[in-house]
């Protein structure tokens, strides 16, 4: 037991494992947001996402409207919006890579706001310059700028959380404060701006010959400044660097604690010949690239199809603005929805499916012949692709080295800009092949045009890319996707993303030498993390100091003291790890405890087993290897020989109850002998799941 001193004086885990229980893996959306918004430097970040999102609205209210006045010509105004948002977007299909190398390459902190102190400049010049030209052209730099900006925020997000599983909800709160208080901000200040000349009564020309317009540019400035003061002056934390630390040898570790300046700092070439490589060895990258092309050329399908297919649907001008709610509602349902499904499907799972479900959604919108339906189909493309967008950048957040993770977010953020714009370019072409004709559908008129041909299109594409995405992505778990799709239609916990394997066995010397020795075998031999976990119950001296000051004396009452601990370490260590993809052994997990009190104290075996499916969430090794040694043989231990063999002889009944779960290994002989059986085991095991473990030969030859 743990409860007389520090849990990581019990339990031996890899550097980088979480140290702090996950806070309530069922807690309320609401819980969970309060506790990320109680980390001072993510608070204050929020803070100037806020500001920083409160000009970027305003930027395109604002310019907009000064574009149309410093033109006289009608066509020429028609053009400022599109003009604004193309000067916007563009700087997004260029710049967005080297953004990612900057983030990587230097302090992200003074990347944040080196790129403030631009975005304020390019915006003051427009007021002061007052021509047409030059505002389309600030706006492309004040956007390149961003471009700088993003990556090394949303890469230093996740190094200011305290766990890997507050990421999600980081994210969260991102996007609420971006496209949800920061809009109804920019839009309440544009509307108070624009009309507090007419309010007070002052007269035409007091703002100038650009009007109320040059003040609202010269506000988006300073609220670019008030964050780049607040990013320098306020959040230092930005400038933290935190390898996987659990990949990292030790001398490398000490490395990675220095400051960066004194790190040899690889060139701009290597960073980009680094993250290729990356991608085209990382199936969990490649496969989120591969899943986000396909959604985002069929969300452009969407968007570049959307009015004209409103109109196909005869149902009059409002049929455009319902599809536009329907469509946002379900991205805000998406949104809100994905870390209750995470807490039952793997994240790589859920992004898979969420594409390909997305895709059939579509499908069913190209075949609408009516419009409830196609409000109902549309919402549910919406709520697919919202859960989607957030799983992707969660996935970046927690499970991307910190090395990489402004590249690879830099990689995302343009592909996204780059095929949307591509798509919404190519499509009204696309439309143009087909000539519209009016069918009658169950009693229902409806056009087919050619906006059908491309959202059928654009849904077969994304349902085929989520597909090979997930098949990408899946950690190629021995829990097959319809259990874990039955977990989430029941409602239970999820299967983890890593790998859990158990050494189960009569007594605790052999477990634990065992455990170590399949550890250490397995760092060699696996290219994801390895972590050993170890029974916090197996000191004696521990064990019956808890006891003793809890004055425990019945079989009972130290069960419920096992299973505490239990609990403790599952979610303190082990769930983390798992998160985290890495491999956690672990001796004694829940069999070898539970068939000693049952032999041993006479409980209930099944009662236990509930007690332990309580205290670990239901969580079950992937592999369970059971050491089948002599009881007679052993030293004399704590308990009798008689009851060592009815230990062994309930240990032996539950791995042939279970026999896809358990591997039996004879642990008669010498030490060494028996982990090379454990060793050969195992890898036939992980070998025949396709769990990607190196070649036992090729190991054994290194």
């Amino acid at each position: 037991m743990s409860g007389v001193g520090p849990i990581s004086e019990v339990v031996h885990v890899e550097p980088g494992a979480g140290s702090e229980a996950p806070a309530g893996r069922d807690a309320s959306t609401i819980h969970r947001a309060r506790r990320v918004l109680a980390i001072r430097p993510f608070r204050r970040l929020w803070g100037v996402t806020y500001l920083c999102s409160v000009a970027d609205w305003l930027t395109i209210l604002g310019l907009t409207s000064l574009a149309t006045q410093l033109t006289t010509n009608y066509t020429a105004q028609n053009f400022a919006f599109t003009g604004v948002l193309l000067s916007a977007l563009l700087p997004g299909l260029i710049f967005a890579p080297l953004g990612g190398l900057l983030a990587d390459r230097f302090d992200r902190r003074k990347v944040m706001f080196v790129a403030d102190l631009f975005r304020c400049g390019f915006l003051l010049s427009v007021a002061f310059v007052g021509t047409s030209w030059w505002l389309y052209i600030a706006n492309f730099l004040a956007s390149a700028s961003a471009m700088m900006w993003i990556p090394s925020k949303e890469a230093a997000v996740p190094n200011l959380l305290k766990r890997p599983d507050q990421v999600e909800t980081a994210n969260q709160l991102g996007l609420v404060m971006t496209y949800g208080l920061a809009t109804v901000t920019a839009g309440g200040l544009y509307a108070v701006v624009t009309r507090i000349a007419a309010s007070v009564g002052l007269p035409s020309g007091f703002f100038g010959e650009l009007g109320v317009a040059k003040v609202i540019v010269v506000l988006i400035a300073l609220l670019y400044l008030a964050s780049a003061i607040l990013v320098l002056t306020r959040i230092p934390e930005l400038s933290i660097r935190k390898p996987r630390m659990a990949e990292i040898s030790h001398e490398q570790a000490e490395k990675a604690a220095k400051p960066i300046a004194e790190a040899d700092k690889p060139g701009l070439g290597a960073l980009i010949k680094d993250a290729g490589k990356y991608v085209r060895s990382t199936p969990l990258v490649r496969g989120l690239l591969i899943g986000a092309a396909g959604a985002f050329a069929a969300g452009g399908a969407v968007v570049g199809s959307a009015k004209p297919y409103s109109s196909s649907l005869l149902a009059g001008d409002s049929a455009w603005g319902l599809l536009v709610v329907a469509v946002f509602i379900g991205l805000a349902t998406g949104m809100g929805g994905a870390p209750k499904l995470a807490r039952r499907l793997p994240h790589d799972r859920l992004f898979g499916i969420s594409i390909v479900l997305a895709g059939l959604a579509l499908i069913l919108v190209a075949l609408s012949p009516h419009l409830t339906v196609s409000l109902i189909a549309v919402a549910i493309v919406g709520a697919c692709a919202g859960a989607a967008f957030l799983t992707g950048v969660t996935i970046i957040g927690s499970q991307v080295d910190d090395a990489i993770r402004g590249r690879i977010n830099a990689i995302y953020q343009s592909m996204m800009k780059i095929i949307v714009f591509g798509s919404v370019s190519l499509v009204p072409l696309l439309i143009g092949l087909t000539k519209p004709r009016t069918i009658t559908v169950w009693g229902n008129p409806i056009i087919i045009d050619g906006t059908r041909p491309v959202m059928l299109g654009g849904g077969a594409l994304a349902a085929v890319v989520g597909i090979v995405a997930y098949r990408q992505m899946d950690s190629r778990r021995s829990e097959p996707i319809m259990a874990d799709l039955r977990n989430a239609i029941r409602r239970r916990p999820r299967r983890v993303n890593g790998l859990l394997i158990a050494l189960e066995g009569t007594t605790a010397a052999d477990t634990a030498v065992q455990a170590s020795k399949l550890a250490e075998w397995l760092r060699s031999a696996s290219p994801r993390p390895v972590v050993l976990a170890a029974d916090p119950a197996l000191d004696d001296e521990r064990l019956a100091a808890l006891i003793g000051n809890a004055s425990l004396s019945g079989a009972r009452a130290q069960a419920l003291a096992a299973a505490a601990v239990r609990a403790d370490i599952v979610e303190r260590n082990v769930n983390p790890a798992l998160d985290g993809g890495a491999i956690v052994v672990m001796e004694r997990f829940v069999d070898s405890p539970l068939a000693h009190l049952s032999a041993v104290a006479g409980l209930d075996a099944k009662e236990l087993e509930g007690l332990a499916d309580w205290a670990t969430g239901r969580l079950r090794p992937d592999v369970t290897v059971l050491l089948d040694a002599d009881p007679g043989a052993n030293a004399p231990g704590p308990i009798s020989v008689e009851d060592q063999w009815r230990v062994q002889n309930l240990l032996s009944e539950m791995a042939a109850a279970d026999p896809d779960h358990y591997v039996v290994v004879d642990a008669d002989g010498p030490a060494e002998e028996v982990g090379d059986r454990v060793r050969t085991a195992v890898t036939a095991v992980l070998a025949q799941r396709k769990l990607g473990l190196v070649p036992l030969a090729e190991v054994e030859a290194r």
